[in-house]
Protein backbone atom coordinates (compact mmCIF):
# COMPACT_ATOMS: atom_id res chain seq x y z
CA UNK A 1 0.00 0.00 0.00
CA UNK A 2 2.98 2.46 1.01
CA UNK A 3 4.21 1.30 -2.60
CA UNK A 4 1.12 2.54 -4.56
CA UNK A 5 0.66 5.88 -2.09
CA UNK A 6 4.66 6.93 -3.39
CA UNK A 7 3.76 6.56 -6.51
CA UNK A 8 0.44 8.54 -6.72
CA UNK A 9 2.21 11.37 -5.18
CA UNK A 10 4.61 11.65 -8.02
CA UNK A 11 1.78 11.24 -10.67
CA UNK A 12 0.14 14.01 -8.63
CA UNK A 13 3.02 16.48 -8.31
CA UNK A 14 3.62 15.54 -12.06
CA UNK A 15 -0.20 16.55 -12.93
CA UNK A 16 0.47 19.69 -11.65
CA UNK A 17 3.19 20.78 -14.10
CA UNK A 18 1.00 19.16 -16.93
CA UNK A 19 -1.81 21.58 -15.63
CA UNK A 20 0.40 24.58 -15.36
CA UNK A 21 1.77 23.96 -19.43
CA UNK A 22 -1.79 23.54 -20.29
CA UNK A 23 -3.17 26.32 -19.13
CA UNK A 24 -0.45 28.64 -20.38
CA UNK A 25 -0.72 27.05 -24.28
CA UNK A 26 -4.74 27.49 -23.91
CA UNK A 27 -4.40 31.24 -23.31
CA UNK A 28 -3.33 31.86 -26.65
CA UNK A 29 -6.09 31.26 -28.07
CA UNK A 30 -8.11 33.83 -26.04
CA UNK A 31 -5.67 36.71 -26.19
CA UNK A 32 -4.81 36.03 -29.83
CA UNK A 33 -6.32 39.44 -30.93
CA UNK A 34 -3.69 41.39 -29.25
CA UNK A 35 -0.56 39.81 -31.27
CA UNK A 36 0.13 43.07 -32.29
CA UNK A 37 0.80 44.33 -28.87
CA UNK A 38 4.97 43.87 -28.07
CA UNK A 39 4.56 42.56 -24.47
CA UNK A 40 2.21 39.91 -25.48
CA UNK A 41 4.37 38.92 -28.14
CA UNK A 42 7.34 38.14 -25.84
CA UNK A 43 5.27 36.26 -23.71
CA UNK A 44 3.89 33.70 -26.34
CA UNK A 45 6.89 33.82 -27.94
CA UNK A 46 8.57 32.25 -25.16
CA UNK A 47 9.96 28.36 -24.86
CA UNK A 48 8.79 25.91 -22.41
CA UNK A 49 11.46 23.06 -21.33
CA UNK A 50 11.02 20.07 -19.65
CA UNK A 51 13.34 17.26 -18.16
CA UNK A 52 12.77 14.07 -16.41
CA UNK A 53 15.81 11.60 -14.74
CA UNK A 54 15.37 8.66 -12.96
CA UNK A 55 18.14 7.15 -11.03
CA UNK A 56 18.33 4.27 -8.69
CA UNK A 57 22.03 4.15 -6.34
CA UNK A 58 23.00 1.75 -4.34
CA UNK A 59 25.61 2.44 -1.51
CA UNK A 60 27.31 0.08 0.67
CA UNK A 61 28.87 2.03 3.22
CA UNK A 62 31.26 0.17 6.39
CA UNK A 63 30.05 3.92 8.10
CA UNK A 64 26.82 2.83 7.98
CA UNK A 65 24.68 0.83 9.93
CA UNK A 66 22.93 -1.00 6.78
CA UNK A 67 23.21 -0.46 3.43
CA UNK A 68 21.11 2.17 1.08
CA UNK A 69 18.71 1.77 -2.27
CA UNK A 70 17.22 4.72 -3.50
CA UNK A 71 14.95 5.09 -6.64
CA UNK A 72 14.08 8.96 -7.21
CA UNK A 73 13.10 10.50 -10.13
CA UNK A 74 13.45 14.20 -10.81
CA UNK A 75 11.63 16.47 -13.14
CA UNK A 76 11.61 20.02 -14.09
CA UNK A 77 9.08 21.68 -16.26
CA UNK A 78 10.46 25.45 -16.78
CA UNK A 79 9.18 28.33 -19.61
CA UNK A 80 11.30 31.44 -20.50
CA UNK A 81 9.55 34.43 -21.93
CA UNK A 82 10.89 36.26 -25.23
CA UNK A 83 12.31 39.35 -25.44
CA UNK A 84 10.68 42.59 -24.27
CA UNK A 85 12.24 46.06 -24.60
CA UNK A 86 15.53 44.00 -23.26
CA UNK A 87 13.68 42.26 -20.27
CA UNK A 88 12.60 38.85 -20.08
CA UNK A 89 11.20 35.95 -16.73
CA UNK A 90 12.46 32.67 -16.39
CA UNK A 91 10.65 30.36 -14.30
CA UNK A 92 11.63 26.56 -13.41
CA UNK A 93 9.27 24.47 -11.13
CA UNK A 94 11.29 21.12 -9.80
CA UNK A 95 9.84 18.08 -8.12
CA UNK A 96 12.17 15.20 -6.35
CA UNK A 97 10.16 12.28 -5.58
CA UNK A 98 10.44 8.72 -4.42
CA UNK A 99 9.87 6.13 -7.23
CA UNK A 100 9.34 3.08 -4.20
CA UNK A 101 9.42 2.93 -0.83
CA UNK A 102 12.93 2.62 -0.31
CA UNK A 103 15.10 2.44 2.41
CA UNK A 104 17.76 5.21 2.66
CA UNK A 105 18.89 8.36 4.64
CA UNK A 106 18.02 12.00 2.50
CA UNK A 107 20.60 13.57 4.99
CA UNK A 108 17.98 16.30 6.37
CA UNK A 109 17.63 14.71 9.79
CA UNK A 110 13.58 15.27 9.06
CA UNK A 111 11.44 13.23 11.30
CA UNK A 112 10.72 10.52 8.08
CA UNK A 113 14.81 10.34 7.90
CA UNK A 114 15.93 6.91 7.97
CA UNK A 115 19.02 7.43 9.40
CA UNK A 116 19.86 3.84 10.33
CA UNK A 117 20.81 3.52 6.80
CA UNK A 118 23.41 4.70 4.33
CA UNK A 119 22.69 8.44 2.89
CA UNK A 120 21.86 9.59 -0.44
CA UNK A 121 21.30 13.22 -0.36
CA UNK A 122 18.03 13.31 -2.47
CA UNK A 123 15.08 14.67 -0.12
CA UNK A 124 11.36 14.62 -2.02
CA UNK A 125 11.01 18.27 -2.32
CA UNK A 126 8.60 20.50 -4.98
CA UNK A 127 10.33 23.93 -5.48
CA UNK A 128 11.27 26.66 -7.43
CA UNK A 129 14.64 26.35 -9.21
CA UNK A 130 14.19 28.80 -11.07
CA UNK A 131 12.64 32.75 -11.04
CA UNK A 132 13.85 35.38 -12.40
CA UNK A 133 13.64 38.97 -14.22
CA UNK A 134 16.66 39.59 -16.42
CA UNK A 135 17.03 42.62 -18.70
CA UNK A 136 19.76 42.72 -21.58
CA UNK A 137 21.17 46.04 -22.69
CA UNK A 138 19.94 46.64 -26.22
CA UNK A 139 22.43 47.19 -29.09
CA UNK A 140 23.65 51.26 -29.66
CA UNK A 141 22.65 51.70 -25.80
CA UNK A 142 24.72 52.48 -23.07
CA UNK A 143 24.53 49.31 -21.65
CA UNK A 144 25.08 47.35 -24.43
CA UNK A 145 27.18 43.95 -23.95
CA UNK A 146 25.36 44.36 -20.03
CA UNK A 147 23.04 41.85 -18.56
CA UNK A 148 21.02 41.22 -15.70
CA UNK A 149 19.06 38.99 -13.19
CA UNK A 150 17.32 40.00 -10.34
CA UNK A 151 15.47 36.51 -8.02
CA UNK A 152 16.17 32.85 -8.23
CA UNK A 153 18.96 31.57 -10.17
CA UNK A 154 21.64 29.08 -10.98
CA UNK A 155 25.46 30.54 -10.53
CA UNK A 156 27.99 28.96 -11.85
CA UNK A 157 31.20 30.28 -13.97
CA UNK A 158 32.94 26.89 -15.40
CA UNK A 159 31.76 24.03 -17.62
CA UNK A 160 29.77 21.32 -15.79
CA UNK A 161 30.26 19.41 -13.65
CA UNK A 162 33.37 21.30 -12.83
CA UNK A 163 32.06 23.57 -10.58
CA UNK A 164 35.09 24.15 -8.34
CA UNK A 165 33.94 27.08 -6.34
CA UNK A 166 30.63 28.01 -7.92
CA UNK A 167 28.25 24.71 -8.61
CA UNK A 168 24.85 23.90 -8.76
CA UNK A 169 25.28 20.06 -7.71
CA UNK A 170 24.10 18.66 -10.44
CA UNK A 171 24.55 15.09 -9.83
CA UNK A 172 21.90 15.02 -6.93
CA UNK A 173 18.90 15.39 -7.74
CA UNK A 174 17.56 18.42 -5.93
CA UNK A 175 19.88 21.52 -7.63
CA UNK A 176 21.58 24.23 -5.28
CA UNK A 177 20.44 27.89 -6.24
CA UNK A 178 20.90 31.29 -5.03
CA UNK A 179 18.32 34.42 -4.51
CA UNK A 180 20.56 37.34 -5.69
CA UNK A 181 21.30 39.89 -8.15
CA UNK A 182 23.78 39.24 -11.10
CA UNK A 183 25.60 41.15 -13.76
CA UNK A 184 27.66 40.34 -16.54
CA UNK A 185 29.55 42.40 -19.15
CA UNK A 186 31.24 41.94 -22.40
CA UNK A 187 31.88 45.17 -23.50
CA UNK A 188 35.23 44.77 -23.47
CA UNK A 189 37.18 42.83 -26.24
CA UNK A 190 37.80 38.81 -24.91
CA UNK A 191 36.43 39.75 -21.44
CA UNK A 192 33.18 38.81 -19.48
CA UNK A 193 33.04 40.11 -16.30
CA UNK A 194 30.53 38.92 -13.52
CA UNK A 195 29.27 39.91 -10.76
CA UNK A 196 26.81 38.46 -8.14
CA UNK A 197 25.32 39.24 -4.71
CA UNK A 198 23.72 36.44 -3.15
CA UNK A 199 21.50 36.43 -0.10
CA UNK A 200 20.26 32.99 -0.18
CA UNK A 201 21.63 29.76 -0.95
CA UNK A 202 19.03 27.05 -1.27
CA UNK A 203 20.88 23.87 -0.80
CA UNK A 204 20.52 20.58 -1.96
CA UNK A 205 19.00 19.26 1.71
CA UNK A 206 16.09 21.87 1.06
CA UNK A 207 14.72 24.17 3.39
CA UNK A 208 13.20 21.73 5.45
CA UNK A 209 16.37 20.37 6.63
CA UNK A 210 16.79 20.07 10.20
CA UNK A 211 20.34 19.86 10.78
CA UNK A 212 21.94 23.91 10.89
CA UNK A 213 24.83 22.75 8.96
CA UNK A 214 23.05 21.70 6.14
CA UNK A 215 20.15 24.23 5.81
CA UNK A 216 20.06 26.81 3.34
CA UNK A 217 22.77 29.41 4.28
CA UNK A 218 21.95 32.87 5.24
CA UNK A 219 23.87 34.79 2.76
CA UNK A 220 25.60 38.43 2.45
CA UNK A 221 28.26 37.19 -0.07
CA UNK A 222 29.63 39.01 -3.21
CA UNK A 223 31.39 37.29 -6.22
CA UNK A 224 33.35 38.77 -8.97
CA UNK A 225 34.88 36.09 -11.80
CA UNK A 226 36.48 38.20 -14.56
CA UNK A 227 37.76 35.90 -18.18
CA UNK A 228 39.86 36.59 -21.02
CA UNK A 229 40.45 34.51 -23.71
CA UNK A 230 42.66 37.03 -26.24
CA UNK A 231 45.26 34.32 -26.42
CA UNK A 232 44.94 31.30 -28.98
CA UNK A 233 46.34 28.87 -26.78
CA UNK A 234 45.55 30.01 -23.11
CA UNK A 235 42.34 31.02 -21.29
CA UNK A 236 42.54 33.49 -17.97
CA UNK A 237 40.35 33.16 -15.35
CA UNK A 238 40.59 35.48 -12.22
CA UNK A 239 38.31 35.54 -9.39
CA UNK A 240 37.26 37.04 -5.75
CA UNK A 241 34.78 35.10 -3.78
CA UNK A 242 33.39 36.65 -0.29
CA UNK A 243 31.57 34.32 1.18
CA UNK A 244 29.13 35.54 4.45
CA UNK A 245 27.11 33.25 5.92
CA UNK A 246 25.40 33.80 8.93
CA UNK A 247 23.82 30.52 10.21
CA UNK A 248 27.48 29.17 9.18
CA UNK A 249 30.32 30.50 10.34
CA UNK A 250 32.94 28.23 9.50
CA UNK A 251 32.29 28.11 5.66
CA UNK A 252 32.51 32.73 5.87
CA UNK A 253 35.42 32.82 4.04
CA UNK A 254 37.26 35.05 1.20
CA UNK A 255 39.11 33.84 -1.77
CA UNK A 256 41.04 34.99 -4.48
CA UNK A 257 42.56 33.07 -7.07
CA UNK A 258 43.57 32.89 -10.79
CA UNK A 259 43.31 30.25 -13.47
CA UNK A 260 45.20 29.56 -16.79
CA UNK A 261 43.87 26.70 -19.45
CA UNK A 262 44.77 25.67 -22.68
CA UNK A 263 45.64 23.37 -25.58
CA UNK A 264 48.64 22.99 -27.81
CA UNK A 265 47.70 21.28 -31.20
CA UNK A 266 51.04 18.58 -31.34
CA UNK A 267 49.45 17.01 -34.75
CA UNK A 268 46.12 17.38 -36.93
CA UNK A 269 45.02 14.55 -34.66
CA UNK A 270 46.78 15.26 -30.78
CA UNK A 271 46.40 18.07 -28.65
CA UNK A 272 48.26 19.14 -25.46
CA UNK A 273 45.98 20.20 -22.87
CA UNK A 274 47.22 21.63 -19.89
CA UNK A 275 45.94 24.10 -16.20
CA UNK A 276 47.17 25.52 -13.85
CA UNK A 277 45.48 27.35 -10.81
CA UNK A 278 45.97 29.08 -7.38
CA UNK A 279 44.23 30.80 -4.89
CA UNK A 280 43.96 32.04 -1.37
CA UNK A 281 41.80 31.80 1.53
CA UNK A 282 41.26 34.31 4.71
CA UNK A 283 38.40 34.10 7.22
CA UNK A 284 35.67 36.81 6.50
CA UNK A 285 32.35 38.01 7.79
CA UNK A 286 31.07 36.49 11.24
CA UNK A 287 34.02 33.83 10.93
CA UNK A 288 35.95 34.00 14.46
CA UNK A 289 38.13 31.22 12.87
CA UNK A 290 42.09 32.20 11.91
CA UNK A 291 41.75 30.60 8.21
CA UNK A 292 44.71 31.32 6.34
CA UNK A 293 45.20 28.42 3.31
CA UNK A 294 45.68 27.73 0.00
CA UNK A 295 44.59 25.95 -3.08
CA UNK A 296 46.64 24.74 -5.77
CA UNK A 297 45.98 22.27 -9.24
CA UNK A 298 48.21 21.56 -11.80
CA UNK A 299 46.88 19.42 -15.06
CA UNK A 300 48.54 18.13 -18.03
CA UNK A 301 47.31 15.69 -20.51
CA UNK A 302 46.73 14.88 -24.38
CA UNK A 303 43.92 14.62 -26.77
CA UNK A 304 43.63 12.29 -29.92
CA UNK A 305 40.60 12.12 -31.96
CA UNK A 306 41.75 9.20 -34.51
CA UNK A 307 38.15 9.31 -35.80
CA UNK A 308 36.41 6.24 -36.84
CA UNK A 309 35.05 4.25 -34.08
CA UNK A 310 36.71 5.95 -31.78
CA UNK A 311 35.97 9.39 -32.10
CA UNK A 312 38.11 11.05 -28.81
CA UNK A 313 40.39 9.89 -26.22
CA UNK A 314 41.68 11.78 -22.95
CA UNK A 315 44.19 11.38 -21.10
CA UNK A 316 45.06 13.56 -18.18
CA UNK A 317 47.19 13.99 -14.85
CA UNK A 318 46.32 16.32 -12.37
CA UNK A 319 47.75 17.14 -8.73
CA UNK A 320 45.11 18.66 -6.61
CA UNK A 321 45.67 20.44 -2.97
CA UNK A 322 42.95 22.19 -0.71
CA UNK A 323 45.57 22.97 2.67
CA UNK A 324 44.75 22.32 6.26
CA UNK A 325 46.54 22.89 9.21
CA UNK A 326 44.95 20.20 11.54
CA UNK A 327 41.97 22.50 12.74
CA UNK A 328 41.17 24.80 9.45
CA UNK A 329 41.22 23.91 6.00
CA UNK A 330 40.30 25.60 2.37
CA UNK A 331 36.65 25.19 2.02
CA UNK A 332 34.37 25.12 -1.29
CA UNK A 333 30.95 25.40 0.28
CA UNK A 334 29.51 26.24 -3.09
CA UNK A 335 30.79 24.07 -5.51
CA UNK A 336 29.46 20.99 -7.05
CA UNK A 337 31.64 18.27 -4.60
CA UNK A 338 30.80 15.34 -6.45
CA UNK A 339 33.62 16.04 -9.49
CA UNK A 340 36.27 16.27 -7.39
CA UNK A 341 37.90 13.61 -5.03
CA UNK A 342 36.13 10.74 -6.15
CA UNK A 343 32.47 10.20 -6.72
CA UNK A 344 31.91 8.16 -3.94
CA UNK A 345 31.77 11.87 -1.96
CA UNK A 346 34.13 11.30 1.12
CA UNK A 347 35.41 14.89 0.82
CA UNK A 348 32.50 17.12 0.32
CA UNK A 349 33.76 18.92 3.60
CA UNK A 350 37.90 19.10 3.28
CA UNK A 351 38.93 17.70 6.30
CA UNK A 352 41.04 19.78 8.76
CA UNK A 353 44.16 18.28 7.60
CA UNK A 354 43.99 19.49 3.71
CA UNK A 355 43.61 17.33 1.11
CA UNK A 356 46.37 16.03 -1.52
CA UNK A 357 44.67 14.48 -4.30
CA UNK A 358 46.93 12.86 -6.94
CA UNK A 359 44.55 10.97 -10.02
CA UNK A 360 44.77 9.92 -13.55
CA UNK A 361 41.70 10.19 -15.84
CA UNK A 362 40.43 8.65 -19.33
CA UNK A 363 37.69 9.74 -21.51
CA UNK A 364 36.79 7.76 -24.29
CA UNK A 365 34.07 8.52 -26.76
CA UNK A 366 33.50 5.65 -29.21
CA UNK A 367 29.94 3.94 -30.39
CA UNK A 368 28.18 7.08 -29.42
CA UNK A 369 28.81 6.80 -25.82
CA UNK A 370 31.34 8.00 -23.02
CA UNK A 371 33.26 6.00 -21.19
CA UNK A 372 35.42 7.48 -18.27
CA UNK A 373 37.94 6.14 -15.88
CA UNK A 374 39.44 7.73 -12.79
CA UNK A 375 41.90 6.85 -9.98
CA UNK A 376 42.59 9.19 -7.14
CA UNK A 377 45.25 8.90 -4.66
CA UNK A 378 43.95 10.50 -1.78
CA UNK A 379 46.19 11.67 1.29
CA UNK A 380 46.40 14.37 3.82
CA UNK A 381 48.34 17.79 3.57
CA UNK A 382 48.87 18.37 7.29
CA UNK A 383 51.07 15.00 8.40
CA UNK A 384 51.18 13.73 5.45
CA UNK A 385 48.91 10.25 5.86
CA UNK A 386 47.35 8.43 3.36
CA UNK A 387 43.33 8.82 3.00
CA UNK A 388 42.65 6.13 0.86
CA UNK A 389 42.53 5.07 -2.89
CA UNK A 390 38.91 5.26 -5.13
CA UNK A 391 38.42 4.12 -8.78
CA UNK A 392 35.61 5.49 -10.83
CA UNK A 393 34.19 4.19 -13.61
CA UNK A 394 31.35 5.33 -15.93
CA UNK A 395 29.61 4.83 -19.51
CA UNK A 396 26.75 6.98 -20.79
CA UNK A 397 24.75 7.04 -23.86
CA UNK A 398 22.87 9.59 -25.49
CA UNK A 399 19.83 9.15 -28.18
CA UNK A 400 18.28 11.55 -31.09
CA UNK A 401 20.04 14.41 -28.40
CA UNK A 402 17.13 14.11 -26.11
CA UNK A 403 17.61 10.20 -24.51
CA UNK A 404 20.38 9.33 -22.15
CA UNK A 405 20.90 5.89 -20.05
CA UNK A 406 24.02 5.49 -17.91
CA UNK A 407 25.51 3.47 -15.27
CA UNK A 408 28.68 4.20 -13.00
CA UNK A 409 30.49 2.86 -9.31
CA UNK A 410 32.72 4.65 -7.19
CA UNK A 411 34.84 2.25 -4.84
CA UNK A 412 36.65 4.01 -2.30
CA UNK A 413 39.48 1.90 -0.10
CA UNK A 414 40.20 3.70 2.81
CA UNK A 415 43.51 2.99 4.59
CA UNK A 416 44.01 1.29 7.68
CA UNK A 417 46.94 3.28 9.16
CA UNK A 418 46.81 4.66 12.98
CA UNK A 419 46.55 8.36 12.21
CA UNK A 420 43.55 8.13 9.57
CA UNK A 421 41.65 5.68 11.80
CA UNK A 422 42.08 8.00 14.59
CA UNK A 423 41.33 11.65 12.48
CA UNK A 424 39.70 10.23 9.77
CA UNK A 425 35.90 9.52 10.67
CA UNK A 426 33.90 8.36 7.58
CA UNK A 427 37.04 8.53 5.55
CA UNK A 428 38.70 5.85 7.42
CA UNK A 429 36.11 3.62 5.97
CA UNK A 430 35.47 2.26 2.84
CA UNK A 431 32.39 2.36 0.46
CA UNK A 432 30.96 1.51 -2.52
CA UNK A 433 28.56 3.53 -4.78
CA UNK A 434 26.81 2.34 -7.55
CA UNK A 435 23.91 3.99 -9.87
CA UNK A 436 21.93 3.42 -12.82
CA UNK A 437 19.50 6.18 -14.58
CA UNK A 438 17.60 7.29 -17.91
CA UNK A 439 17.13 11.04 -18.14
CA UNK A 440 14.50 12.75 -21.32
CA UNK A 441 15.18 16.02 -21.98
CA UNK A 442 13.55 19.27 -24.38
Amino acid sequence: MKRNKGNKCVIKRFGGYVAFLSMALSCQPILAEGDDDALWGALKGGKFDFSARYRFEHVDDNAATDQANASTIRTTLGYTTGNFHGFGVRLLGQDVSDVFEDDFNDGTQRPNSKTQFATVADPSETDLLEGYLSYTGTEGSFLEGSSFKLGRQIITYRGAPFHRFMGTVLWRQNWQNHDAFTFQNKSLPYTTINYAYSWNVNRIFTDQAVASARANFDSDSHFVNIKYDRFQYAKLEGYGYLLDFENSAANSTETYGGRVSGGYPMSKKMKLLYAGEYASQDDYGNNTANVDEDYYLGEVGVKFTPGNVIKALVLKFDYEVLTGNGTNSFRTPLATGHAFQGWADRFLTTPGDGIEDAYFTGVVQAFGAKFIASYHMLESDNMGYDYGDELDLLVAKTFKKHYTVGAKIAIYDADTNATNVARGGSRASDVTKTWIWGQIKF
